[in-house]
């Protein structure tokens, strides 16, 4: 490679993003959440508006019952989610954030919020407005458009 090229978008865009999950994984940590694993944000996110049966959870998260059920009993161990029953039906059981969980997504939000100020800090208010363009028109997102597991983060 010519040292005088600029480095690939590609790469750049997969360097932007571990620096990312790397700076949000350390600062969880120095709040107090260092055992949280790879898919945990993704169930904070589907379960930030309510509780989800294990079966909900698996349709989100386009995986398997008996993976989604594998995720829910680790989470549970480790304090982060609780099951009760679900009050319309006997047969279920609902999944919800435990107070250790609605802590560990209100932390991670905290942290977005400084990442994206500190964004602005560096490069302009109009330099994040742009990056958010060109990342928004790259990944084709609209509700219609949004991938299915991601347009759940959201819902």
């Amino acid at each position: 490679m010519n040292p005088d090229e600029p480095v690939d978008l590609g790469i750049l865009l997969a360097l932007a993003y571990q620096e990312f999950v790397r700076a949000l994984r350390a600062d969880m940590a120095h709040e107090g959440f260092d055992d949280l694993g790879r898919s945990d944000g993704f169930v904070f996110r589907m379960l930030a508006r309510g509780p989800l049966t294990v079966s909900e959870l698996a349709a989100r998260l386009d995986i398997s019952q008996q993976g989604a059920g594998q995720i829910v009993e680790d989470m549970t161990r480790r304090g982060y989610l609780q099951r009760r029953p679900d009050p319309t039906d006997a047969r279920a059981r609902l999944v919800e954030l435990a107070p250790r969980g609605l802590a560990a997504l209100d932390t991670a939000h905290r942290f977005h919020q400084r990442y994206e100020r500190q964004l602005v800090r560096g490069h302009g208010k109009n330099g994040l407005a742009n990056l958010r363009a060109i990342l928004t028109a790259m990944a084709g997102v609209t509700p219609a458009t949004l991938d299915p597991q991601l347009r759940a983060l959201y819902l």
